[in-house]
């Protein structure tokens, strides 16, 4: 493999424009049992190897550097990172892989780091696919429509104990490489000292979140969707502290990266799921809808520079789990079960 670039990271709204909406058709948000709708539709067989990768697929460094270690993989795709807000401690590394022809690619793929090509590879961490495929019921008209686009997004959980640039190696299983190797992509991402993001363990800002109420009824004014979806029923200052809530930051129609729209679609999937258990709250990113307004209060009251994002809070009011770019329903889920079991 070539040697490991010097590549300056993606901010996340251009590493996320690689990744596209989810094939999609008509349809609102839908309704259902929750044993159908707490799960994505049917993967594809490459979707669905992709979400158990093994780590005895994947080497281990035995203190070879990730330079040494990039040697041993074929070369092939590209890795693009979709989480952009990184400090120091574990950190959850979402990106997505494509091919030589810039197609989405599938397979079991794990994550290596270091901090420059010569030095130690850290390693494997299993980044399984989370599917962003909803079933038809709560496919939007704003996501996209083209089988080619993004499927799944790969996540790992990734120690970065400290503050600096690190080098990212990805290794996948996809067919085509010689010998039966693994294929390799590289990227790098930044970790800074810290972050003014509200964090997990933290309280969030008490704040009041656009409602259907406080628009007047006029939908359109706070939900991008086509067609909107039900998630501005209760304002997070009314629920904060009271009741488990999911909180999303997403324009669907206006999203520079294309992944709000799949990202909005599986919350409605999953709001049928928990119901009235967990307040559902949609906050839309740009003021008056309109991106040269600049953002919405409520995402400068959390120092939020992309979208979309998710803060899955429990009925306590701390924040406990939290989601940056592009994530799919199994990490969705997981998230706003937490916020309902602690």
């Amino acid at each position: 493999m070539a040697r490991l670039p010097i590549r300056s990271p993606l901010p996340a709204a251009c590493a996320l424009a690689l990744l596209a909406a989810v094939a999609a058709g008509c349809g609102g948000s839908g309704s259902g049992g929750a044993s159908a709708n707490d799960q994505p539709a049917p993967p594809s067989p490459q979707v669905a190897a992709a979400e158990h990768p093994r780590a005895a697929g994947f080497p281990a460094p035995r203190g070879r550097t990730l330079q040494q270690l990039a040697n041993a993989f074929a070369s092939g795709p590209q890795a693009a990172p979709a989480t952009s807000v990184y400090t120091p401690g574990e950190n959850r590394l979402a990106f997505g892989l494509l091919d030589t022809r810039g197609q989405f690619l599938y397979a079991p793929s794990a994550v290596y780091v270091a901090r420059g090509p010569n030095e130690p590879a850290r390693g494997p961490f299993l980044a399984p696919a989370d599917s962003l495929q909803v079933r038809p019921a709560f496919r939007s008209q704003t996501s996209a429509s083209d089988p080619a686009d993004v499927k799944a997004v790969y996540a790992a959980q990734v120690p970065l104990p400290r503050a600096g640039r690190w080098y990212v190696l990805v290794a996948t299983r996809a067919a085509g490489g010689a010998g039966g190797k693994p294929l390799g992509a590289s990227t790098t991402i930044d970790v800074a000292r810290s972050s003014p993001i509200p964090a997990v363990g933290q309280a969030p800002p008490r704040i009041d979140t656009p409602t259907l109420a406080s628009a007047g009824g006029n939908v359109k004014a706070i939900d991008t969707r086509v067609p909107p979806d039900d998630m501005h029923k209760a304002s997070l200052r009314d629920v904060l502290g009271r009741k488990p809530v999911a909180l999303l930051f997403a324009t669907p129609a206006l999203c520079q990266s294309r992944v709000c729209g799949p990202v909005v679609d599986v919350a409605a999937q999953l709001e049928t799921v928990f119901g009235s258990r967990v307040a559902f709250i949609h906050n839309e990113v740009y003021v008056d809808n309109d991106a040269s307004k600049g953002l919405r209060p409520q995402l400068k009251a959390f120092h939020l520079q992309t979208e979309p994002w998710l803060f899955a809070i429990d009925r306590r009011g701390r924040i406990v789990a939290r989601l940056e770019g592009a994530f799919g329903i199994a990490e969705m889920r997981a998230a706003i079960e937490r916020a309902i079991r602690d």
